[in-house]
């Protein structure tokens, strides 16, 4: 006798599953790159240690005097910053390459907008480790109070990071299948973000000089003004960037 293969009629139908939102895609996007390096800890000590290294050469070539914590540390520290998250966005994008992974990430169900927040919002992560990093170690080679700058160094990497994450991921999305990517992403970022680190290391220099925060809104908001270009501009171009 053959089996019964007709469902009862009182049986109800399997639930469809729900794709994720896109909040959820972009966060597991982040956990991915997040997960990576929290096995490997390879972007963060590599871009922490040229950090550091930089600095202490900045400081030892652009000696002051006693006015070096308010003249020299403010460019050091943002100098350092700049060029780690190059290194590190550059790593970032090469785990993609590998192994076909990036054409594996692409082929996913997800919105486009969504993986470019994702990797933005992990590069945010990894440079907000070397800022981290950075700056302890410069305000021990310039003399600086962190007690009395730390508050406004803290407000500064906020309003600068988001701004430097989206255009790396922007661009190193633009570059990654490029032979020469690490020059050309440098040529074609750090003009980008001239404007957010001339306003972050004049901002810096004010709050070494003696500066109280709220005298030094107009360089949080200049800085928060290209968080958004670049973010509008991540979001709105991503697609066209990664299948180029």
């Amino acid at each position: 006798m053959l089996p019964d293969t007709t469902a009862p009629a009182d049986r109800a139908p399997l639930p469809r599953r729900r794709p994720p939102s896109w909040a959820r895609q972009a966060l597991l996007v982040a956990g991915k790159d997040l997960s990576i390096e929290l096995a490997t800890g390879e972007i963060v000590t590599t871009s922490g240690f040229f950090a550091v290294l930089v600095a202490v050469i900045a400081s030892l070539a652009f000696y002051a005097g006693q006015d070096a914590a308010e003249r020299v540390a403010p460019g050091v520290i943002w100098v350092s910053v700049a060029f780690a998250s190059v290194l590190a966005l550059s790593r970032t994008w090469q785990r993609e390459r590998e192994d076909g992974a990036l054409a594996g990430l692409l082929v996913l169900p997800i919105a486009r907008s969504a993986l470019f927040a994702g990797k933005a919002i992990g590069l945010c992560l990894f440079v907000a480790a070397v800022e981290a990093i950075i700056i302890p170690a410069a305000a021990l080679l310039f003399s600086v109070d962190l007690a009395k700058t730390g508050p406004g160094l803290a407000l500064f990497c906020l309003a600068a990071t988001p701004g430097i994450a989206a255009s790396g991921t922007l661009f190193g999305a633009m570059t990654v299948r490029t032979r020469a990517r690490d020059l050309v992403l440098a040529s074609v970022l750090f003009p980008l973000l001239a404007p957010t680190l001339l306003a972050a290391v004049a901002g810096t220099r004010e709050l070494f000089g003696g500066a109280e925060i709220g005298e030094l809104t107009d360089y949080v908001a200049l800085m928060g003004v290209f968080d958004v270009v670049f973010i509008a501009g991540g979001v709105g171009l991503f697609d066209l960037m990664i299948e180029g």
